[in-house]
């Protein structure tokens, strides 16, 4: 394939905004070009718009426009498109419909149950990607061992694909599904997608069904089994359903491009670049695996160019556009993920990690309450930032502007009406000297300890670049320590447009010591392309072990997979030569959800492993470094079998610059500010240096599609090949003294985040327990000297400020008696917990001259078991604490910095010696866990020391002050505008509300807001006594819930702190629910209760309906298994909106375990799990919808169920009517149904069904009495939304935001 060039070579990325084209002529010259992606009023398509400038411009052949192109000189394209990102974002893909088991229409829609913005009320999901849905009987469901359900005579038992057995229960129905489908394309549809449950390993009546769609004129049909066989139905579907939407889409382009060549292109190699960073035939292109197509070309640029060619370090991608910037990581291998989350819409696709944030040259600046605020809204390409003279918002490039690092003369002339102005400094000038009036207004208005001096307008905007730069530094630690690596031990390649102008800053801030930027760093992706290999994937789903008795058949698998893979490349015209293929294995431990995708190609087969390698020692060491441990003795299951075959294109692009022998040539000397002054620095134009000159920083250099800035201390080389190397000095110190700087703030706000994630991150990567590594149920904080909370990772709602309590309890009980060394361990209500299994490990942190603790640490994890009367430690009918598990008011687990091992086993198991009750069933992960609770404290201790190091202890702790502080104004302010709003409406600012439990109990709450001051009375007077149950919730609960609140009405993000209480002065009567004696049962409280608290305090505030007010847990168990879930309901309507249907809300946002996953683990078949019309309230907007959940029990097992709102309906507001209440139906085997009420706990048998019925969300506002009835029959995608701005909501993508999605969704 490296053969000599028998003509022009082009590489293409077809981005949103711009076109970038490469091509390598037959001489061995190369052209770029750049065009508007979209210009039809001069030609109709821009890739092949650039091609033909190229030629005609190349060979001086006019070549019109209007006529298709001659391919005779043509020797292969080369293209990356984001045709199908952007049909998803936008919605706009073919019109498609959804076959699905019945029971399941809704299933898609429910996804995992897990809102996307958790301090949303207005909860805004992107539309789904079907317009209709068809129900189709026949299901199969998996064998098990002691399955007790009766089998009908003539039962079929399959074997699927993966080995399992499993037992087809019902037929298909062909003559319904006919004429279903003929309803479908009687409205035009012609695209369907295909997901029936367990087909990853049964496809037949998938197949079946794709045969008889077929038959009747369906165009594209995507059977889930086909499109990727890998089990969890949800993300198949997803992916089936992208596929349906995009491919299409696709094609049609692709075809639309053809055209405009000769003969369709015909016998030209055309290559489509995929998500997964390999180039497939333009006819094999399909919509699951396009959505990276074009940021995969930058990866594979900067991989190439880089890494063992530049440095032997391991390299971050830093990618920064208009919109957003993408981060990714390279060490000799792609780093691939294999299912990810974009628009809304999660895909299992291999793709390339390419982590997105939002923040960009487009990210919009805010000054709020103090604090400088960078995104994550952004002006877009239209109206673009206020110098686009468009009329926009201030922006990142804005900043860069004002302060001289853009040139105006030297950046394209493409703006205003006409398209030809040039970039307008008048109009960033006065945007900013707005704001800078803004804040200084703020800054004299503020008490003593703030530093007053008056900013410039130049302080102002290298502030928000300083704080541009901290929010992108932010997902690169992620990126890198999540995985155990060092950040600072890489190379940090940047391109993109607008990356140049933050480089040299980013890499200081990571400690990075090298900035490379390839000459081509403005086209990287489309140049990436024409470095890339073709490549073609076979997969397949297993679920065997890995053990001896079966790597033989692992290894007849892997070589069936090679032989397709090296089939399917020869096909495209390689040589066996030029091929090379690896096989992966997708492995986890036995009765875990972590699945690693290894390779063993550095770990050589031996006579007791696979024939392709040592996947065990590969899968165990990764698993180590990753996560700190391996799981000696636990078996290791092969989920997917997978072959990545890579025909190598061998391009290179050996251009060589020579020596000049002359001093480097400059444009102009510039005025350009760093830090704190103008700097005089110097202009040059790339083209113009040559392989042996040295820029000594500041510096700007130019280059014709990016702006490279190189600041002072640093110093950039060009590289022999045209490239620009740049080594990062140590930068201006600069004194940062304890007053406070509103710049600083917004840094210092970052750090102390940072460090919460990062403990964040040690402690999912140490704990070995499902709940803390997989369903991420933990929470990290730091606190001050006086144990008030500064910074909390993640935000689970029923944590936010509770650990403030349980630290200052500690303080108060111990006293003088903490020393270094020592750990605390704690998880009783009375001393702010908030239920029994989530135990808390605090750490008082001293510094060397402090003899007292200068700050705290803390970590919370949910414990799947501590002992009790039941397994999970939630018992339904507890009545005492104690028989909710094991108790800890405050217990030193480390003191003097040993591990009390032995008395803490003691303490875990003393819940054994209460009659009925045990101790914990899960000593080994409690134990694990805790060691991780403690690693995790440990590296808060020593990032927090870092901080001092570099600033002083006097600093550091002023900034912990300031950021509470800070956290304050914003509540104040908040308060001030409720309360004038209040007095307005109803000539008052005394606000009130009350609701009930099913049991009667009320929540009595009255607040007097006083405006002047900005703060709050929050009294609970009237509520109801403690309860002979466990609705008790601690006091910690009720503080949690008016922080998530005041959080929600805020509308932004503040620092949730301590600060957020200051203005608000709490009372809740001693011995009421809220605040139960020492020893009340609590764990329906938790979960429960402080449910019903926020519905009453958002009551008062008048922001929106009840959502259902319940958190439905189930569980069902025996001595061998245990399961508990969550299910969600429906949301409140708002003054704007309408509450979305089948979602959780407020307190909680746990993830449902995928069907599929459901029923292969666990002895239970889901029949029903769709949405309860009508069950919303009605109002001029509507609440939202219950679900109905029902699952049929395959054994005999002991179920509970703890619930609300199964008496009392959730309330509607301004004359919206309640939602419906929910209820729990248990059907015998035998037909007989009973309402099993809100709270119990029932021994079932095989066939017993239970049905849980959630609740809906209230209506807000009169309903029209035009409205009628609501047709539920419609799809609920279809309903009103508010919110157009949804699919700039899912701009953020790549492992890292799958990360902080999860860890605010449990």
């Amino acid at each position: 394939m490296s053969s000599p060039m028998a003509g022009f070579r082009f590489a293409i990325d077809r981005g949103g905004t711009f076109t970038d084209v490469y091509a390598r002529c037959p001489d061995g010259q190369t052209r770029v070009m750049k065009l508007l992606s979209e210009d039809p009023g001069n030609y109709p398509d821009a890739p092949r718009e650039g091609i033909r400038r190229i030629l005609q411009q190349e060979t001086g052949q006019l070549l019109p426009a209007d006529q298709p192109l001659d391919t005779s000189q043509i020797e292969w394209i080369r293209m990356g498109t984001t045709v199908a990102t952007n049909a998803l974002l936008e919605r706009k893909g073919e019109r498609m419909a959804l076959v699905i088991n019945k029971g399941m229409k809704d299933l898609l829609y429910i996804g995992n149950q897990s809102r996307p913005q958790i301090f949303d009320l207005e909860i805004v999901t992107p539309d789904m990607l079907y317009e209709e849905v068809v129900e189709v009987s026949g299901r199969v469901i998996l064998q098990q061992e002691r399955c007790g359900l009766p089998r009908r005579q003539g039962l079929e038992i399959v074997t699927g694909t993966t080995g399992e057995k499993l037992e087809v229960r019902e037929d298909l129905n062909k003559e319904k599904l006919r004429a279903d489908l003929q309803k479908v394309l009687d409205k035009g549809i012609r695209s369907l997608a295909v997901v029936l449950i367990h087909a990853y390993t049964f496809e037949s009546h998938e197949r079946e069904i794709g045969e008889i769609a077929r038959q009747m004129g369906f165009s594209h049909i995507s059977l889930s089994s086909a499109v990727m066989p890998m089990v969890r139905m949800v993300p198949r579907g997803y992916t089936a359903c992208a596929d349906a939407y995009l491919t299409p889409c696709i094609r049609t382009y692709l075809t639309s491009f053809a055209g405009g060549f000769r003969d369709n292109l015909q016998g030209k190699r055309v290559l489509v670049m995929q998500s997964d960073g390999g180039l497939t035939p333009m006819e094999k292109f399909n919509g699951s695996r396009a959505i990276l197509s074009g940021p995969a070309g930058g990866v594979v640029g900067y991989a190439v160019t880089t890494y063992k060619r530049e440095t032997d370090l391991p390299v971050i991608g830093f990618d920064m556009g208009g919109t957003s910037t993408d981060v990714s990581r390279y060490a000799g291998e792609y780093e691939h993920v294999f299912e990810t989350t974009t628009a809304g819409v999660t895909i299992q696709a291999p793709q390339l990690d390419i982590n997105t944030v939002a923040a960009g040259g487009g990210s919009r600046l805010f000054f709020r309450s103090g604090l400088f605020v960078v995104g994550p809204e952004s002006a877009g390409a239209h109206p673009g930032p206020a110098c686009y003279r468009k009329g926009g918002p201030l922006c990142v490039t804005d900043a860069n502007l004002v302060l001289g690092r853009l040139r105006p003369e030297f950046f394209p002339s493409i703006f205003g009406k006409t398209e030809d102005q040039p970039l307008d400094m008048e109009a960033s000038v006065n945007a900013f000297m707005k704001l800078t009036q803004e804040v200084n207004e703020f800054l004299a208005s503020q008490p003593e300890g703030t530093k007053k001096d008056p900013m410039s307008m130049e302080e102002v905007a290298m502030g928000f670049i300083n704080v541009a730069n901290e929010t992108m530094c932010r997902p690169i630690r992620a990126l890198t320590q999540a995985k155990g690596h060092d950040t600072s031990r890489h190379v940090l390649a940047c391109f993109g447009g607008a990356g140049g102008q933050h480089a040299c800053d980013i890499a200081r801030s990571l400690g990075m010591s090298t900035v490379f930027i390839h000459r081509y760093s403005g086209i990287l992706s489309a140049y990436g392309m024409a470095l890339a290999d073709v490549v073609h994937e076979a997969q397949e789903p297993c679920a065997l072990r890995y053990e001896p008795s079966s790597l033989a058949k692992i290894d007849d698998r892997i070589d069936e997979l090679t032989r397709q893979c090296v089939q399917e490349l020869q096909a495209q015209g390689f040589a066996r030569s030029q091929i090379e293929t690896e096989p992966y294995l997708h492995l986890r431990y036995d009765r875990t959800d972590c699945a690693l995708m290894c390779s063993a190609a550095d770990y050589p087969a031996s006579q007791t492993t696979c024939r392709h390698g040592d996947f065990e020692l590969a899968f165990n060491s990764r698993y180590k470094r990753e996560f700190g441990f391996t799981i000696p003795g636990r078996p290791i299951v092969v989920d997917d079998i997978r072959v990545r075959g890579v025909g190598k294109t061998d391009m290179v692009d050996d251009r060589h610059l020579r020596p000049s022998n002359q001093k480097p040539k400059f444009q102009v000397v510039t005025k350009c500010y760093f830090d704190v002054k103008y700097w005089d620095t110097k202009l040059y134009l790339l083209e113009d240096l040559s392989s042996d000159h040295t820029i000594e920083g500041p510096a700007i250099l130019i280059e014709k599609n990016s702006t490279i800035v190189v600041e002072p201390n640093c110093q950039a080389r060009i590289t022999e090949h045209g490239d620009i190397k740049i080594q990062v000095g140590s930068g201006i110190v600069k004194h940062i003294g304890t007053e406070l700087d509103t710049i600083q703030l917004s840094i210092f706000s970052h750090r102390f985040m940072s460090t919460a994630e990062q403990m964040g991150r040690i402690l999912q990567r140490t704990a070995i327990s499902t709940n803390i590594k997989e369903r991420l149920d933990f929470s990290c904080a730091m606190f001050g000297y006086d144990g008030g909370l500064v910074a909390n990772a993640p935000h689970i709602p029923v944590h936010l400020g509770a650990m403030q309590e349980t630290v200052q309890y500690q303080m108060a009980f111990w006293g003088d008696d903490l020393r270094e060394g020592d750990m605390i361990l704690t998880n009783h209500p009375c001393a702010g917990g908030s239920h029994l299994p989530d135990l808390t490990v605090i750490t008082p942190v001293f510094y060397p001259g402090s003899p007292k603790p200068v700050f705290y640490v803390a970590s919370r994890g949910h414990h799947a078991d501590i002992g009790g009367t039941v397994p999970g430690s939630m018992p339904p009918n507890s009545k005492h604490l104690n028989e909710e598990g094991a108790v800890f008011e405050t217990f030193k687990l480390v003191k003097d910095g040993i591990f009390q091992e032995e008395a803490l086993i003691e303490a875990l198991m003393a819940p054994g010696k209460i009659p009925g009750s045990s101790g914990t069933r899960n000593l080994h992960d409690n134990l694990s866990d805790l060691r991780a609770q403690v690693a995790a404290n440990q590296k808060g201790i020593n990032l927090i020391k870092e901080l001092i190091d570099s600033y002083g202890l006097d600093v550091v702790m002023a900034y912990m002050g300031h950021i509470q502080s800070n956290a304050e104004i914003a509540v104040r302010e908040m308060l001030r505008e409720i309360g004038r709003n209040t007095q307005e409406k109803l000539g008052t600012t005394r606000l009130s509300a009350q609701d009930y439990l099913d049991d009667g109990t009320p929540i009595v709450l009255s607040i007097d807001i006083n405006i002047e001051e900005g703060t709050a009375f929050f009294d609970f007077t009237g509520t109801g006594f403690e309860v002979y149950g466990n609705l008790n919730a601690p006091k910690a609960i009720t503080k949690s819930a008016i922080i998530y609140c005041l959080r929600c009405m805020i509308g932004h993000d503040v620092p949730l702190n301590q600060g957020c209480l200051k203005p608000i002065q709490l009372h809740v009567p001693k011995g009421s629910i809220l605040d139960p004696s020492h020893d009340a049962a609590v764990i329906g409280g938790n979960v429960l209760t402080c449910q019903r608290v926020v519905d009453v305090i958002l009551k008062a505030f008048g922001v929106c309906a009840a959502s259902q007010g319940c958190m439905n847990n189930t569980t069902f168990g025996d001595d061998d298994v245990g399961y508990y879930e969550t299910v969600a309901g429906g949301a409140g309507a708002g003054p704007t909106w309408d509450g979305r249907s089948g979602i959780h809300t407020h307190m909680t946002n746990t993830r449902i375990t995928d069907p599929e996953i459901l029923e292969r683990r666990y002895p239970v078949v889901l029949k029903r799990f769709e949405l309860n019309p009508n069950t919303g309230g009605r109002g001029k907007f509507m609440g939202g919808d219950g679900v109905v959940r029902e699952m049929m029990f395959r054994r005999p097992l002991t179920v509970s169920v703890l619930t609300e709102r199964r008496t009392l309906r959730p309330y509607g507001l301004n004359g919206g009517e309640p939602g419906q209440q929910g209820k729990n139906l248990f059907t015998y085997a035998s037909g007989r149904i009973v309402n099993l009420g809100a709270k119990t706990a029932i021994r079932v048998s095989a066939g017993d069904t239970l049905c849980l019925c959630t609740p809906g969300g209230g209506g807000y506002g009169t309903p029209a009495e035009e409205d009628g009835e609501v047709d539920y029959t419609i799809l609920p995608s279809k309903r009103r939304c508010y919110n157009k701005m949804a699919s700039q909501l899912y701009m953020e993508k790549g492992s890292v935001h799958a990360y902080r999605l999860a860890q605010e969704q449990v």
